[in-house]
């Protein structure tokens, strides 16, 4: 009879034994590609899609992210794309409170990085179909569709190497807001209610080789039910903020290191 050991990492299904460990295995992404396009929305409009107790930063910017990910150590080196957005938010717990990223929606093409980051750490994310980024006359382009019906298209265009005043404004930027975060929920057996809803954040490191700046658009497919049954009421959501203005655009390569053992995913307080 299966018996659970004491110590190990399980997923469903949990009766073939803990998740399969190699000693090539880590938390690197050894050859990222990223597009970055943030643009600023209505405050108001924001908020109704951060639970308590997350809060609108108070700059309301909501960043899309391309990545194509090869060379990650713990899919043996196989690879995946994504497409994710986040708003700029702050968490307010009874323990703590962090600045940082909120997981708005994550659109991945692989099943596996999808499970892991849902059950684990709580990302929400589904799949998409997501093609290798394009590059034509210097405009990179980037897209997402599901059952054949596109969900967005990405674009950065205009693109030149940053300035050191850029850089330095981009760290500073940064400082202390770093801390992508997100809300780990699981609906009951039923469907109905919920087992577990607890905030949690994910930390990773990122370190670039190759940066440039550029004008970023993003343009969103309005859809419905019969073209997208399971996700045409995130896109519509998403396609309702107000594009207020777009903020510089990033196209740049370089590494993800996804565990960081001073600084491992948790729940938040």
């Amino acid at each position: 009879m299966f018996k659970f050991e004491a110590v190990g990492s399980y997923m469903m299904p949990a009766h073939f034994g803990p998740r399969p460990m190699s000693p090539k295995s880590s938390g690197w992404y050894r050859d990222v590609t990223l597009m970055v396009v943030p643009f600023l929305t209505e405050p108001e409009a924001l908020a109704a899609y951060l639970p308590e107790p997350f809060e609108v930063a108070d700059a309301a910017v909501v960043t899309v992210t391309y990545a194509r990910n090869r060379e990650v150590d713990w899919l043996a080196g196989h690879g995946y794309n994504l497409i994710g957005v986040n708003a700029a938010a702050v968490y307010r717990g009874e323990k703590e409170t962090m600045a940082g990223q909120y997981a708005l929606v994550m659109w991945e093409n692989l099943a596996d990085p999808i499970l892991t980051g849902r059950e684990l750490q709580g990302i929400p994310k589904v799949y998409a179909d997501i093609p290798d980024h394009s590059v034509d006359d210097g405009e990179w382009r980037a897209s997402a569709s599901h059952f054949g019906h596109g969900i967005l298209d990405m674009s950065v265009s205009a693109l030149r190497e940053p300035t050191a005043v850029e850089i330095e404004d981009y760290g500073k930027a940064r400082e202390g807001k770093d801390a992508p975060m997100a809300l780990r929920y699981f609906p009951g057996v039923s469907g109905f209610g919920h087992s577990v809803i607890e905030p949690t954040t994910f930390p990773s490191e990122t370190t670039l080789s190759e940066t440039w700046v550029g004008e970023g658009r993003i343009n969103w497919h309005r859809l419905n039910w019969e073209q997208n049954p399971t996700q045409f009421h995130i896109v519509n959501a998403l396609a309702e903020l107000p594009v207020l203005e777009y903020l510089p655009a990033l196209v740049a390569k370089g590494s993800t290191n996804l565990i960081l053992p001073d600084n491992l995913p948790r729940s938040l307080g």
